[in-house]
């Protein structure tokens, strides 16, 4: 039968009102609205018209119930300067990002979930030490955020929301922990994302809505503490250094200008006055919209491997979106643009030492 609960979901993933969705499909408002309620079986010429209006196939609106992201749950940043549409279409791909990993998860055996719960603990760069010590990763800089983000578990899909108002976000599902990365962001800036998430994942989890300022607070300063831990910083950086000289040594830890800078200061390396000068300079520069010194950005390994290995299996993007009943735009949305043959993802061949593997991977 139709299911009413995705149209809704796939007109607010289009970022449409349902009086532009009647408009675009010739349909008066109210039948729209009273499909999404429940209160009419549609004509099968009056679902045609909605597919086509919306660029889904005609199948996607008899499937079963979507999963999705909830609200309260999930853990958005930008909240005041995020409209409604803004979020309920990222909410939206969450729903799409379910149904593709619970397709993914049919096929292959994916690393488990093993992150602390430090709910309890009320400092954040303490959880942050906690969760690296659990993790066996030592004082060094972490090298890629993504890959050991999926090697514990987590998954991480992409957000192509063409705003810079969803930052990211993150949620909890079935003990299974997900982060969505908007690709729109520096590299730089998209990796502080990551460990921005990962906060909330491991000290918000049972704390209802990861909203308002003191969580937003916490996870800012576990993220700083996580990607940038203190004695490394002290090793390398003990005083006081130049922009330029920052510029240079922030490739160290995959972060931004700013960040580093915004560490230096919280540990008293920069004096407030150094601090401020500083950030002045970093805004004249334009680091904030063009970082220097960039680092290549990073992506999903796990999904790469998944695709890689379905190639060779020969099942295409087609043959995935077509199972799942969504356009082929919206997968590659969600897997940082990974798709296509192997050489078309950086990977020559599906070797031993080149194989899914080493993301702890495994086919069912």
């Amino acid at each position: 039968m139709f299911n009413p609960s995705r149209l809704s979901l796939v007109r607010q993933r289009r970022r449409l009102t349902a009086k532009a969705l009647a408009e675009a499909a010739g349909l008066s408002p109210v039948t729209v609205t009273r499909l999404e309620t429940g209160g009419n079986e549609p004509e099968p010429a009056t679902i045609d018209a909605l597919a086509r209006a919306l660029g889904y196939p005609v199948a996607f609106f008899f499937g079963d119930e979507p999963a999705r992201p909830d609200q309260e749950g999930a853990s958005f940043r930008s909240l005041t300067s995020m409209s409604a549409r803004e979020r309920d279409a990222a909410l939206s791909a969450g729903a799409l990002a379910y149904m593709l990993s619970d397709w993914i998860s049919a096929r292959f055996n994916l690393p488990s979930a093993d992150l602390i719960d430090a709910s309890q603990e009320r400092d954040p760069a303490g959880a942050a030490r906690a969760l690296r010590q659990h993790w066996g990763l030592g004082e060094q800089p972490v090298g890629d955020m993504i890959r050991l983000l999926e090697a514990k578990g987590v998954r991480v899909f992409s957000l192509a929301e063409n705003t810079r108002n969803v930052d990211a976000f993150s949620c909890w599902r079935d003990n299974v922990p997900y982060v969505f990365l908007n690709t729109w962001k520096t590299a730089e800036r998209s990796r502080f994302d990551a460990a921005h998430e990962l906060a909330h994942l491991v000290l918000h989890k049972h704390g209802g809505p990861h909203q308002g300022k003191p969580a937003e607070f916490e996870a800012q300063m576990f993220a700083a503490s996580f990607l940038m831990p203190e004695p490394d910083i002290r090793a390398k950086l003990p005083r006081a250094v130049s922009l330029d000289a920052l510029v240079i040594a922030k490739r160290r830890w995959g972060v931004s200008a700013s960040a580093l800078a915004y560490r230096l200061h919280k540990l008293g390396i920069l004096t407030d006055w150094l601090y401020r000068g500083m950030v002045i300079e970093i805004g004249r520069r334009g680091f904030r919209s063009d970082e220097p010194n960039g680092m290549p950005r990073e992506s999903s390994v796990l999904l790469k491997r998944v695709l890689t290995d379905l190639w060779h299996d020969g099942i295409s993007r087609s043959h995935i979106a077509d199972e799942l009943n969504i356009p082929p735009d919206e997968m590659e949305n969600l897997v940082f643009g990974l798709l296509g043959a192997p050489r078309q993802l950086g990977v020559d061949a599906v070797t031993p030492e080149n194989s899914a593997t080493q993301v702890g991977l495994k086919l069912v």
